[in-house]
């Protein structure tokens, strides 16, 4: 009987730390303003404006592969840009100013997009 206690008490600290653990993250990661985006980042994103308007910027902290097996800690920021005919892209830039990345975004809704509309629901909800 004091294992199965026990062990129900294990499940349920695990079940806590780990929703605590999933919804904390960096204060320098995620969601930011343009002003907090460096010069030279910024320089890169503008040249792929073309007359739209940027919907969002991330930061994320990551280690990119170098030559060799090198590895290089960076910082990149992901804008997400709507042209002036709808159609959306995603520049990524590292924080010198290095282009890392345009991508086109499909019209099929990203899984980062249902986050959005979720929580735009539950801030509404409550």
């Amino acid at each position: 009987m004091n294992i199965r206690v026990l062990a129900f008490f294990l499940l349920v600290a695990l079940a806590f730390s780990t929703a605590s653990y999933a919804g904390s993250k960096s204060k320098e990661e995620g969601i930011v303003e343009w002003p907090q985006v460096p010069h030279k980042a910024q320089q890169i994103i503008t040249e792929h404006i073309q007359g739209g308007e940027i919907l969002k910027i991330k930061k994320e902290h990551i280690i990119l592969m170098k030559d060799k097996g090198m590895k290089k800690k960076t910082i990149i920021y992901l804008a997400r840009i709507q042209n002036t005919d709808g159609k959306k892209i995603w520049v990524t830039v590292d924080k010198d100013g290095e282009l890392v990345d345009v991508e086109d975004e499909d019209t099929d809704p990203v899984l980062e997009d249902l986050e959005d509309e979720k929580n735009q629901k539950n801030k509404k909800g409550h």
